[in-house]
């Protein structure tokens, strides 16, 4: 089966990168809330097809010249490409072969050495596997930020929606990061827990996000799609959502009960009913003064409409 080029599924600060394949899906391909990957069988592109894809881009980017085979998706990038930064694809390129990835970016930085750094999603799993020393390696390399999934950090609710992971091993991986000098993104989801363990979730996600301590740190807001299992608990009430309001006194009791050193913490995210966007602890107390203004009043028109957010 030929290697099918996947969406691009980027975080929302990486709009202007070179976005490079190294997979299709995601190799942890079960969490019951992700519509984007669940159940789809990950794809592991071949290392040659990723060579000849930076050749081709380099030499594209030096002489306007197009490699006959290559996909006309290389081109629409690399036309509009500011040539600064890199993305790798797809759910978690870091599953990629360690070797075969070294070689990736060396190549990377033979043909585009004027790049200022390249960046990817990971998965806990990934990032348990490789050493401290293999993660500084990458960043030798120019993989200088890694974007982890931590969704929430209490246990019985990643068990909930099959994350495969404990919020112990995420702190782990996102420690191994941040050893290796490499700036480290965590995004969680607000309502991950419903309206049943909404306090649970919260505050078992501070803890992991405190005792991680990550640079920055992406709010999203619970969507449930169709075919994921979230959804059939949904439908069946088993699973009940927070609402618009709730929403944003989960992320208050977050950015309230979390402890770090110096995190950009934002909800940015069109799934949020509410941006905020500032420094912690800093400026904690005028994150926490911007929800209290809105809790407080309990208008929905202070709030994105729902047509508006998206995933």
């Amino acid at each position: 089966m030929s290697f099918e080029r996947p969406r691009i599924i980027r975080p929302p600060h990486e709009a202007d990168n070179y976005f490079l394949p190294l997979t299709a899906g995601c190799s942890s391909s079960q969490c019951g809330f992700c519509n984007y990957y669940y159940g789809r069988r990950l794809q592991v592109r071949d290392l040659e097809e990723i060579l000849a894809e930076i050749d081709a881009l380099a030499l594209f980017l030096d002489q306007g010249t197009v490699t006959p085979g290559m996909p006309e998706t290389v081109y629409a990038i690399a036309s509009q490409w500011n040539r600064k930064r890199l993305f790798l694809q797809d759910g978690d390129a870091l599953v990629y072969p360690y070797s075969k990835l070294v070689r990736v970016l060396e190549r990377i930085n033979e043909k585009l050495p004027g790049l200022e750094r390249i960046s990817s999603f990971s998965t806990t799993q990934d990032l348990l596997k490789r050493s401290v020393d293999e993660l500084k390696a990458l960043r030798d390399l120019k993989l200088e930020l890694i974007y982890l999934g931590v969704e929430s950090g209490d246990d019985e609710i990643l068990e909930y929606v099959s994350k495969g992971v404990t919020g112990r091993q995420t702190v782990e991986a996102g420690r191994k990061v941040k050893e290796a000098g490499i700036e480290l993104a965590t995004t969680v989801i607000l309502g991950l827990g419903g309206q049943d363990k909404s306090e649970q979730h919260v505050l078992g996600t501070a803890k992991v996000l405190s005792d991680m301590d990550p640079d920055s740190c992406e709010a999203l807001t619970l969507t449930i799609m169709p075919n994921v299992p979230l959804f059939e608990d949904q439908q069946a009430g088993r699973f009940r959502d927070i609402t618009p309001m709730q929403s944003l006194a989960e992320l208050r009791l977050m950015i309230e009960a979390s402890n770090f050193s110096n995190c950009l913490f934002r909800s940015e995210h069109e799934s949020n009913y509410l941006t905020v966007h500032g420094y912690l602890p800093r400026e904690k107390e005028r994150l926490l003064g911007e929800l209290d203004y809105v809790l407080s009043r309990q208008d929905p028109a202070l709030l994105r409409p729902e047509h508006l957010r998206g995933l």
